[in-house]
């Protein structure tokens, strides 16, 4: 039990400073808390944009829950209450990651040296405080736990599932995940010659499920398409083996290599076990060969996806590896100096770092935002689709957006490819302005259009920061303006500041 507690509290503490160390916030982390704060303080789920001033569908919000969530969070414990909820959550991952390695094969759990690779391989993915599809991972994590002890005989956490997939539909749209688990194990106790009825009911009372949320049967026809369409312009929807992703994710590769080793090790053993073909077939665990293969492959082909691989590589690899290095004893003078290692490690940038919400001035324009706000200048605000939640969650009423990251949920398909072709200057990059005029426009340094739009006698740059530049049209540029403030404190305390009022 006291090696248990030790092992829990050093992998939160490494965790937690993890947490500590994101830069930046999500960039669609204003349009969550605007969905929440509709909900909390307006009485109803947001079905309608009021933040665009361009052409929008239904509001299919797919995350809704997970706003509520933030903005509880946000309302009653403060900004930095959203960077605990991310450790909390993470932490909870490999907590439960753990449980299931016990569960399993009574296998070692709390070895924390085989955890630092899995939970480092995270670490690009989650450098943003707190994210909708961190629910996700948690509540997959939560699903293998429950089927696994299904697989042990254990049946009675079944009955959670139906009543988690209504929670995990209405926080984030990769509730897809929990159902496909459900089929995967389905297929792997049938391949395995196993009872596999108890996993065939669930799916069955599960699915039709998915109809309780605000928008009924229409939101199922929006969740298959959102899971289905190509996202070519998302960098986090790129390949891993991209060209732009290529020299990225070390750590992450690193551990795919190792689970790919590990499993490769155990099949050799297996193979040279088994007196037949029948024989090795009946050796192989067929749900795990499923597991791994089905989230290695969505890990490969995009970046966002690839903590399913994380939770499934960890929990299957670590119990091969424990097994074909069992007869290696670690002494446990060393594993003492392993944990007093990682503790000091967690606990010096604890005491050195200031406990402070991140502000990232060269990701976020909150200078230039703030020069809009300061100087009263009102209207449409054309800015990258990234920032659109943040320039509304400022800004709104006073001025409305061309588009943010909730592209599938609110805006039609045209509306990405248009913006791409302004911003990089390609052949009709004019036609924006043609269709969907701004008044104002908040554009990246790095972009071919800002040099664009400065050599333009049409625009005029009125204002410019560390990484983004405004601009006015030239009948509505004035003689002097207000500037903003330097001082980070003032950024920090005010962050979270917003003139939306439902109420």
């Amino acid at each position: 039990m006291g090696k248990k507690i030790l092992f829990f509290i050093t992998l939160f503490l490494f965790i937690f400073v993890i947490c500590l160390n994101a830069d930046k916030f999500d960039y669609d982390l204003w349009a969550r808390l605007i969905a929440g704060m509709g909900v909390v303080e307006g009485g109803h789920v947001l079905k309608a944009d009021f933040l665009s001033y361009t052409p929008v569908h239904i509001w299919y919000d797919h995350e809704w829950g997970s706003g509520v969530i933030f903005y509880l969070f946000l309302k009653y414990f403060g900004p930095f209450s959203l960077i605990i909820l991310e450790a909390l959550l993470y932490f909870g991952i490999f907590a439960i990651i753990s449980e299931i390695i016990r569960i399993r094969e009574k296998a070692a759990p709390y070895s924390i040296l085989l955890y630092i690779l899995p939970v480092m391989a995270l670490e690009e993915n989650f450098n943003n405080p707190v994210r909708c599809h961190l629910f996700s991972f948690f509540l997959f994590a939560l699903f293998i736990y429950i089927l696994e002890q299904a697989r042990k005989g254990k049946n009675l956490g079944l009955y959670f599932i139906p009543p988690l997939i209504i929670f995990w539909n209405n926080v984030h749209g990769g509730v897809v995940s929990g159902i496909g688990l459900l089929i995967m194990y389905l297929a792997g106790e049938i391949l395995n010659n196993k009872p596999f009825k108890k996993y065939l009911i669930t799916l069955l009372i599960s699915t039709p499920l998915l109809l309780i949320n605000p928008w009924g049967f229409d939101y199922i026809k929006f969740l298959l398409s959102a899971n289905t369409m190509a996202r070519h312009e998302i960098v986090e929807w790129w390949s891993i083996f991209s060209k732009f992703h290529m020299f990225r994710l070390k750590l992450f590769k690193l551990f795919m290599l190792c689970v790919v080793i590990i499993e490769t090790c155990k099949l050799v053993r297996i193979t040279k076990a088994a007196e037949n073909i029948k024989s090795w077939y009946e050796k192989l665990d067929k749900t795990k060969i499923i597991l791994l293969l089905a989230t290695g492959y969505l890990a490969i082909k995009h970046l966002k996806l690839l903590p399913f691989f994380v939770i499934t590589g960890t929990i299957f690899a670590y119990e091969d590896f424990f097994k074909l290095t069992e007869n290696l004893k670690l002494p446990k003078v060393k594993e003492c100096i392993i944990y007093t290692v990682l503790i000091v490690i967690s606990l010096i940038p604890l005491t050195l770092k200031e406990f402070s919400i991140p502000l990232n001035t060269n990701n976020y324009p909150v200078k230039e935002v703030e020069f809009v706000k300061i100087n009263n200048i009102k209207g449409n605000v054309l800015t990258n689709f990234g920032l659109g939640s943040f320039v509304s969650y400022k800004l709104h009423p006073n001025n409305l957006i061309f588009m943010d990251g909730r592209y599938e949920e609110v805006y039609f398909d045209y509306m990405i490819p248009l913006l791409k072709k302004f911003f990089l200057v390609l052949p009709g990059w004019y036609e924006i302005y043609e269709k969907y005029p701004p008044d104002v426009m908040i554009i990246e340094k790095y972009y071919p259009v800002f040099d664009a739009l400065d050599k333009s006698s049409e625009w005029v740059k009125v204002y410019q920061g560390e990484s983004f530049g405004v601009f006015l049209p030239k009948h509505k540029v004035k003689k002097e303006y207000k500037q903003p403030s330097n001082d980070r404190k003032y950024y920090k305390n005010t962050l979270f500041d917003t003139d939306i009022k439902f109420n």
